[in-house]
């Protein structure tokens, strides 16, 4: 009975060393941003809602971003960039934040670096945003895009140095 009771307290020591190492690897991962446009609309009104297409494209970003130490999301205001980033924020337990579109994309940036030091943060955007976000936060030029295309990722990490490295992707 002692040896079994030894042994489940070392199984459980074991479970919490686990935990606490990923935890603190978690918080030890260096800032990277991941910026994507908001996934398919219905329609081109003000402020629509995802289409069936979208809320697929937004799901298969949340199964791609499964295993990265995400630690936020950010989206505007407007219910498509909400939409896109909520299976990613559900799935990594955490509340979407909000910023204002209208904010040039260099006070986004510099908020962002501000508000997280360590992680993968998420930012979904509009085609009319996404470049200039990218742009200022990995001090690089990006294209435009084109109001039809969809499914766009800008990874930038961060190499030892704190120097961005721009990965362009899809989702």
């Amino acid at each position: 009975m002692a040896l079994a009771f030894v042994a489940t307290a070392c199984l459980l020591a074991a479970c919490a060393g686990t935990d606490v190492v990923d935890t603190a690897a978690g918080a030890a991962a260096p800032l990277a941003f991941i910026v994507v446009r908001h996934a398919e609309k219905v329609d081109d009104s003000r402020d629509p809602d995802l289409s069936a297409s979208g809320q697929a494209r937004a799901d298969a970003l949340a199964a791609q971003l499964r295993d990265v130490p995400l630690v936020a999301a950010w989206t505007s205001a407007f219910a498509r960039t909400r939409q896109t980033g909520l299976a990613a924020a559900t799935a990594h337990g955490l509340q979407l934040h909000e910023y204002d579109a209208a904010m040039p994309a260099a006070d986004l940036a510099a908020m962002l670096r501000e508000a997280h030091s360590h992680g993968t943060v998420l930012v979904v955007g509009h085609s009319n945003t996404v470049p200039g976000i990218v742009a200022a936060l990995c001090d690089c030029h990006v294209d435009p895009i084109d109001d039809t295309i969809y499914g766009g990722r800008y990874d930038i990490d961060h190499d030892a140095d704190g120097r961005p490295h721009l990965r362009i992707g899809a989702f």
